[in-house]
């Protein structure tokens, strides 16, 4: 049924569009270090995100989606290559992935190749627009901030502040008009526009009115247990680095100052959104276009004992994952099936009629984006390092460490993984079936490139 709706929705757009084609245009919005801290997902009651909850009642939002990788590289290689970290050996920012990835194996190459218009701005690799050959237009530059304008209230390495200027002054903001552009030109093709946005990357250095949303007095920090690794493996104790960014932060006393700073970033973000949404809405391509929108990873603040992203937990692993394709998709369609971006290659060859190349290891979704409640018995997979892989069912996380560690949390019972079960014998059942999906092969990881080396 959801295939036939799709061959419906490809015929309609030869007849609206008059073109030589039968194929939707795609317009692929990344956000960078976007957690599940956003109005729909329910997870921050604080959060002001009135464009992407917007963006959500339009087609349909999955409420378990989760990264490839819990870090900008690697989980940008993986979605964009159809490949896992486990098979190109890229688990960090440190490691260059064009060698490793054939040119002809990208999702934006395969789209040129099948008649695209291809075209980008802001971050969609690591670093920006990956190899540059392979786009018909890319935007140079534009991604700075101003400077002398900054309040700095930053906590150590958590990097945050109140800027006095306008949205236009940030890369962003530039980001999105030159998306702006794009859609309200007129195309001879297909085509596929990808705009990737940085905040709420750090530093949250955003315009003073996105602070002023967040009155300090009102900011309530994130659920958290006082010495919540007790029970945590010593690889994921190190992985969280508890007495460094968290212990300078609390020491500080700045945490209710890191929320405020990350809520008015992701609030200058959606901002953002809503004026991509709004071009869209007001051009000719509304109704011929396919949005997929997705946080690259999620990001902790202080849960856990951890900051940033660099963890195999629900935190650094999830994050939102929003879909709208006309004539399949359903206006508020919410799933709750477990997928992760692996998915996004396939599906969206499916969607615009595409073949989907052997190498591409997810799988489509395209099944739920017509019916979301739709059976479906597929687990999320997150890879961070050589061997260390979580895997996450509706109900279950289970992280195996490369040396053996392993944590297992119930979230039916424990939403935020304050207790390890792996332990207890009346779940080793639920491990060794869930284990299944871990990778069968696990591929070194390459020496570091320079190039790329020490970004965070």
């Amino acid at each position: 049924m959801i295939r036939t709706a799709i061959i419906l929705f490809c015929s309609s757009i030869h007849l609206l569009r008059g073109a030589p084609t039968n194929h939707p245009n795609v317009l692929f919005i990344a956000v960078d270090d976007l957690n599940h801290w956003v109005g729909h997902l329910d997870r921050n009651a604080q959060v002001k995100t009135p464009n992407i909850d917007r963006l959500a009642r339009k087609g349909v939002t999955f409420t378990r989606a989760y990264c490839a990788a819990p870090v900008c590289n690697p989980s940008r290689t993986a979605l964009m290559s159809g490949l896992r970290p486990s098979t190109t050996g890229v688990y960090d920012n440190g490691i260059d992935f064009r060698p490793h990835v054939a040119p002809e194996q990208t999702l934006n190459s395969h789209f040129r190749k099948h008649g695209y218009f291809v075209a980008g701005a802001g971050k969609i690799y690591h670093g920006g627009g990956g190899r540059i050959d392979e786009w018909d237009d890319y935007m140079r530059g534009g991604a700075g901030e101003p400077k002398g304008k900054l309040e700095d209230r930053s906590a150590g390495a958590i990097k945050f502040g109140v800027l006095d200027c306008d949205d236009s002054e940030l890369g962003d903001y530039r980001i999105a008009s030159w998306i702006i552009g794009q859609l309200e030109r007129k195309h001879d093709r297909p085509f596929f526009l990808a705009c990737g946005f940085h905040k709420p990357h750090m530093p949250w250095n955003v315009p003073r009115k996105y602070y002023d949303m967040y009155p300090l007095e009102s900011i309530q920090l994130p659920p958290s247990l006082t010495n919540d690794l007790s029970d945590v493996p010593p690889a994921g104790v190190k992985m969280a680095h508890a007495f460094g960014d968290h212990a300078r932060v609390v020491e500080a006393g700045k945490w209710k100052q890191a929320i405020q700073g990350y809520l008015a970033a992701i609030s200058f973000l959606d901002a953002q959104v809503g004026r991509v949404m709004d071009a869209l809405e007001k051009s000719s391509h509304a109704s011929t276009t396919i949005i997929c929108f997705f946080g690259d990873h999620g990001w902790h603040l202080g849960e856990k004992e951890h900051w940033r992203k660099f963890a195999l937990w629900e935190e650094a692993t999830r994050a939102p994952f929003i879909w709208v394709a006309p004539g399949v998709t359903r206006p508020g369609g919410r799933c709750e099936r477990t997928v992760d971006f692996m998915s996004i290659y396939p599906t969206l060859c499916e969607l615009a009629a595409l073949p989907i190349p052997k190498h591409v290891e997810g799988v489509s979704i395209s099944d739920l984006l017509g019916k979301p409640d739709a059976e479906w018995t597929k687990s999320a997979l997150t890879t961070h390092g050589f061997a260390n892989h979580a895997v996450r069912s509706e109900r279950w996380r289970f992280i195996r460490y490369a040396d053996g560690g392993e944590e297992l949390y119930d979230h039916r019972h424990d939403p935020y993984e304050w207790t390890n079960v792996a332990s207890r014998a009346e779940f080793s059942n639920v491990k060794s079936e869930l284990a299944k999906s871990f990778p069968a092969k696990n591929t070194p990881a390459p020496k570091p490139s320079p190039r790329n080396s020490g970004a965070r």
